[in-house]
């Protein structure tokens, strides 16, 4: 028999970590972070990480992998990750992977990571042509060396039109067969069966759980961690400085906007991302089972009959 990943994912403030928590206790779970975030040190109350009670309930891995101040690749988190299931599946327990974070989550299913290395003499050719001659340039270049089409390639992305152009000189192939290259490539997990659920709530619903929520992240003091990461270097990693709840906090601190805005600028971002989110899961994951939380109530979540089909090493 197959070994199975049980996945767990949902917009931002959906209830992913109770609902987490109470289905890895019943089924012998421990549970891997896939939040993109997660991963550095110090980002705790801006990211929702769970409280050190939550993590006392139920082992958590995938968390606090790198410092602030250093990118970490989708490969790095990949290893760790990997590594973990692998941990947890030796110790005859169940794994839950959990988060929203939609390019680690489509991780688990199918091929993110392009193996093709691009010489830096083929960088070097892209970056000047795209230097004189501008994105129009780009783009001419791979109609000539794409005469079917560019389809999907988003034309007016300066940075996917750059990579595909790159892509194409690197392997001397037109981007269908490297698509199709890219997609026969083996992920980490190809050898496991997947059992996926969503979670959601109305719109209306989760709007108000992200202001009680960017509430009490003030409370707790929001504003004097970002103060502490700076020190560490949040600067240096871009990724985790324009980060909700992050980078409002810098602009006020760098005098670009007010403390008196904050809160309403964190909550109008995060609906932002809840909707894009919202879009992502429909267009972008396999087919999967949803749990509406508004529906049920939370003593009812480890007894969801339908969340997933069972365990087959349930305690």
């Amino acid at each position: 028999m197959r070994p199975t990943l049980y996945l767990l994912t949902g917009p931002s403030a959906v209830g992913k970590t109770e609902f987490s928590l109470d289905w890895a206790e019943r089924h012998n779970a421990e549970i891997i972070s896939c939040d993109s975030l997660l991963c550095y040190r110090g980002m705790h109350i801006g990211t929702a990480r769970p409280s050190p009670a939550a993590l006392r309930r139920v082992p958590h891995h995938g968390m606090d992998l790198c410092p602030v101040r250093r990118q970490l690749s989708i490969r790095e988190y990949l290893a760790a990750a990997e590594k973990a299931v692998r941990d947890v599946l030796s110790r005859s327990r169940n794994v839950l992977v959990v988060g929203g974070s939609g390019f680690y989550l489509k991780a688990f299913f199918a091929p993110v990571v392009d193996t093709l290395e691009i010489p830096q003499g083929v960088r070097q050719e892209v970056t000047e042509l795209y230097a004189k001659q501008g994105l129009d340039g780009v783009v001419r270049r791979l109609r000539d060396l794409n005469p079917q089409g560019l389809s999907p390639l988003d034309i007016r992305n300066p940075r996917r039109v750059l990579k595909a152009l790159e892509r194409c000189l690197a392997a001397q192939q037109p981007l269908k067969e490297l698509r199709a290259r890219f997609a026969a490539q083996r992920t980490p997990f190809d050898g496991f069966q997947k059992e996926l659920c969503r979670l959601s709530r109305s719109r209306e619903s989760l709007y108000r759980r992200v202001e009680l929520r960017t509430k009490l992240m003030l409370k707790e003091g929001l504003v004097e961690e970002v103060h502490a990461l700076k020190a560490q270097g949040l600067l240096e990693n871009p990724s985790a400085a324009a980060a909700i709840g992050y980078r409002e906090v810098l602009a006020c601190l760098r005098g670009d906007a007010g403390f008196g805005e904050l809160e309403a600028a964190i909550v109008r971002r995060t609906r932002a991302l809840i909707r894009k989110q919202c879009t992502w899961f429909l267009q972008q994951l396999p087919p999967h089972r949803v749990v509406n939380l508004d529906a049920i109530s939370t003593n009812d979540y480890c007894d969801c009959p339908f969340i997933f089909e069972g365990s087959p090493m349930d305690a």
